[in-house]
Formats: structure tokens, C-alpha cells, sequence
């Protein structure tokens, strides 16, 4: 009897654990419905590119937005609507970068210029059109150069 309720046990947790990894969804967001926050921020920081697309992608317990805005600039905004990623192909706006890192830039790598800055849980990244990647604390404290 006690096996019985062992492998009943394990089957639920097995199908629990394949749905909770598998709930992933990816919605685009018509136009009319753009968050607030993400056209704001959009319109003060890229004022020149226009929105392409706005996908809301909620994976396990997570939610964030992709934004995608001509030119090939690629945001991405936390579930709080916060800009958490700036992907471009060309230089960044000032204005998106914070100003101790675009100082340490400014002053240590006077001919290059920053594509793309990333925020995580702990540092920020900041990428260099010479693919250099280099990582700060949360406060703009340079940290190293990231392989």
C-alpha cells in the first residue's frame, strides 16, 4: 500500500514540477494597450525611433516586456515596468546610461562608446562598440572588465 501512495506521490510531483516549467507565455501587446511607463520612457530616451512591437513574456514566476523599437534597439522592462536591458547597434542615448558609468566610459575609453547596458539582480554591464564588456555595482562602481 505504502509503494501505491510512494509512486502516486511522485507522479503529481513530476507533473507539477512539468507545469510549473512549462508556463511560459509569450503575448504581443497591441498598440492601444502599451504600458504607460514603457511609451514614457520610450519617448524621453528614443524619441527618434517608434515602437515596432511590445511582447509580454510571463516564464515561471517571472514577467517582463520586449520592447522592440526601430533602428534594432531592443529594451526590456521587469515586471514592475522598470528598464532592466538596452540592446542597440549603435550608441546609446546619455540619458539611458548612468552618469558614474558613462564618466568611468568617458574617462577611461575616450574613443569607444556603449551599445548596449544590462542591469541584474547584483552589478550592471555596460557593452562598448568594441565589444568590451565591462561590469559595475548597482551603485556605477567599476568593478572589472567581463570576459
Amino acid at each position: 500500500m505504502e509503494k501505491k501512495n510512494f509512486l502516486k506521490a511522485s507522479l503529481i510531483a513530476t507533473l507539477f514540477t512539468i507545469s510549473l516549467t512549462s508556463c511560459t507565455q509569450e503575448v504581443i501587446i497591441p498598440a492601444s494597450e502599451y504600458p504607460s511607463e514603457i511609451t514614457s520612457y520610450t519617448s524621453t530616451h528614443f524619441p527618434n525611433n517608434s515602437i515596432l512591437q511590445v511582447i509580454k513574456d510571463r516564464e515561471d514566476l517571472t514577467e517582463t516586456y520586449d520592447v522592440l523599437l526601430s533602428e534594432n534597439i531592443r529594451l526590456e522592462f521587469n515586471r514592475k515596468k522598470e528598464i532592466i536591458d538596452i540592446d542597440g547597434a549603435a550608441q546609446l542615448p546619455n540619458s539611458v546610461i548612468p552618469e558614474k558609468i558613462l564618466q568611468y566610459v568617458t574617462s577611461n575609453y575616450p574613443t569607444n562608446f556603449i551599445t548596449d547596458w544590462e542591469l541584474d539582480n547584483k552589478n550592471q554591464q555596460v557593452q562598448l562598440d568594441n565589444g568590451l564588456d565591462l561590469e559595475f555595482t548597482m551603485k556605477g562602481d567599476f568593478l572589472r572588465i567581463d570576459n
